[in-house]
Order: C-alpha cells, then sequence, then structure tokens
C-alpha cells in the first residue's frame, strides 16, 4: 500500500474510534484503540517508535518518540488535547525530517467532529 491508501486507513480508523468512544479521554486509549485496529486488518506498524536525532557524527539519545508508525511510510501523531498548538505541528514534521517518511496525520481526537481534528502534513512528493 502507498502512503495515501495507508491514509485513508488511518482516517477511517480514527473516524470508527472517535464514534465509539468519543472525546475526552486519555491519548494513551486512543493509541491502544488505533492498534488494535491496525492488528484486526494486518496492517504491519510500530507503536511508541523511537526517532534517532543526529547532529554531526554524535547520535542524540533525546527521547523523540513516534506514536504510530505504519508500514514504514506513515506517521500519526495521536493526541487529546483541548487546542492543537504550533509546537504539536512542528513536533510531526521534525519525526518526518528525522525519518524521510513524507505522509504523516496529527490526529486530535478532543474534538467533537473528528474531521476537525485531523491535519494532514505532506514532505516532498508522494510516491503513487
Amino acid at each position: 500500500m502507498n502512503e495515501n491508501e495507508l491514509a485513508k486507513i488511518a482516517v477511517d480508523i480514527c473516524y470508527k474510534i472517535h464514534t465509539t468512544l468519543g472525546p475526552g479521554l486519555l491519548e494513551s486509549v486512543y493509541e491502544a484503540a488505533f492498534a488494535y485496529e491496525l492488528e484486526k486488518r494486518g496492517i504491519p506498524f510500530t507503536r511508541q517508535q523511537g526517532i534517532i536525532a543526529r547532529y554531526e557524527d554524535a547520535v542524540l539519545d533525546v527521547g523523540f518518540r513516534a506514536d504510530i508508525i505504519i508500514g514504514n511510510k506513515l506517521i500519526v501523531e495521536l493526541k487529546s488535547v483541548e487546542h492543537v498548538e504550533k509546537v504539536h505541528h512542528k513536533t510531526v514534521l521534525t519525526y518526518m525530517k528525522l525519518t524521510g517518511i513524507k505522509l504523516a496525520l496529527l490526529v486530535n481526537f478532543n474534538v467533537n467532529l473528528i474531521k476537525e481534528g485531523i491535519f494532514r502534513k505532506i514532505m516532498g512528493n508522494l510516491d503513487d
């Protein structure tokens, strides 16, 4: 599957989770539900994957962790916050830069309509 196909599945999963659980839960609950849905569909992913940062010849152990990376092609960063801040967007862009992954979704479940909480980030050209 390409990035766009994975993103469509991820958005569908977000919709299902949001309509089932609603807003206001901890981020960890949404992450567990998201992982469960990916497992049910047999889609390969990693959860809380460490992201390496480098500076010159040094590997910096700074504790970056992406919530979900699907098929090494899509980062899904989950939030359950009152407002998505600029720093959340910047963090996702940093994850993309450090991993070389070209597509990401920043998802805030603490909204009335899930479509208001999904932000798509693209870096470079996506493969079709």
